[in-house]
């Protein structure tokens, strides 16, 4: 607010990221080695064939529509993939095969290359798959390997293609197979989601992991919430550029709607595509009613921010004028390596 004695601190531009000239997000192997410093975090994607991985990457990390994956192929072996998130982050992403062959291969042969270092393993499970005893007998065989070479990984298990189930069985079948994977994990922990390709779910688990990945997220969340109280907002959110996953938010008032942060990344994710096949991109947005304003607009290189104001006194200029200022700082603490600082008031 320009009328405001809190106001937020200024702070020099953030080094200019390097990025791959064919795409500003998947970078090569050659270049990943060649940059440093870059915390490189390995994920494996694993489940049985068509169980739907190779479609939920594609929606997440390569703008595809759910209608479209289905003239997606099988995976053959394993397909790597460099994602780079906030700034130095680059997710080192492993799409395995489930083909019965390349299952077997990896708990052999190629044992050590496939489960060494992993940070983050995703089993999907298809909840209709009439083979539950074999993907069980895959998963615990993941496990053992996990526990062998990365036992510090964390596990998650997705329930895939819920939106077959009807919808008053979903809850039902879901705890159940929860309470299965939970029990064949142990000594391990592992987080349980239901997941599909028509709605928000699948936004909701994959926000989960990356987060569970961001090194300095509680240091974002702290300057979140000062920036909120800062400029009076109701909820700010914080959301990655290119996918549109919540990586942050804060809330000052309590609200209704528990599944609102999945649902507004999956309705903008949608109005992104929209506007690429127009060949317009989209840059901001303001939506206002009677009892809020909501802004959204590019924050940093690698981020979108929501802000969500219910006072009608706080000109829509005002609120633009604050997000404008804290960018630069924002844009240092993407920098895994930057300057721990805070977001202080006067």
């Amino acid at each position: 607010r320009t009328d405001s004695p809190l106001w937020l601190h200024q702070y020099t531009e953030a080094r200019p990221s390097r990025l791959s000239p064919r795409n500003p997000r998947l970078l090569p192997p050659s270049v990943c080695a060649a940059v440093r410093p870059r915390p490189e975090k390995k994920v494996l994607l694993m489940g049985k064939s068509r169980s739907g991985k190779t479609s939920m990457r594609s929606i997440i990390f390569a703008n595809y529509i759910a209608c479209d994956t289905r003239r997606l192929g099988a995976t053959i072996n394993v397909e790597h993939s460099h994602v780079r998130f906030l700034g130095n982050l680059v997710l080192n992403l492993w799409d395995c095969g489930g083909q019965d062959t390349f299952m077997e291969n990896y708990f052999t042969s190629q044992r050590d290359n496939i489960f060494r270092n992993v940070e983050v393993l995703i089993y999907v499970f298809d909840v209709e798959s009439r083979e539950l005893e074999k993907d069980m007998h895959y998963y615990q065989s993941c496990l053992e390997a996990i526990l062998q070479n990365a036992p510090d990984a964390k596990i998650f298990c997705l329930v895939h293609k819920m939106d077959l189930v009807q919808e008053d069985q979903r809850d039902l079948i879901f705890k159940e197979r929860e309470e299965d994977l939970r029990r064949l994990s142990r000594p391990l922990e592992c987080a349980c989601f239901r997941t599909s390709i028509w709605d928000e779910t699948l936004y909701k688990a994959w926000s989960s992991i990356v987060y569970q990945l961001i090194p300095n997220v509680q240091q974002l969340e702290m300057n979140l919430g000062n920036f909120a109280q800062i400029i009076e907002a109701d909820e700010v959110l914080l959301f990655e550029r290119a996918t549109f996953l919540v990586i942050s938010h804060y809330q000052c008032k309590e609200q209704r709607d528990v599944h609102r942060l999945e649902t507004i990344s999956n309705i903008i994710q949608q109005f992104k595509l929209s506007c690429s096949k127009l060949a317009a991109s989209f840059q901001s947005m303001e939506v206002r009613n009677s009892n809020f304003a909501a802004f959204i607009d590019i924050f940093t290189s690698n981020t979108y921010v929501m802000v969500v104001m219910s006072d009608p006194s706080i000109p829509s200029a005002a609120t633009l004028i604050n997000i404008r200022n804290a960018r630069k700082h924002f844009e240092k603490l993407e920098r895994v390596d930057g300057p721990k600082r805070s977001l202080l008031m006067r």
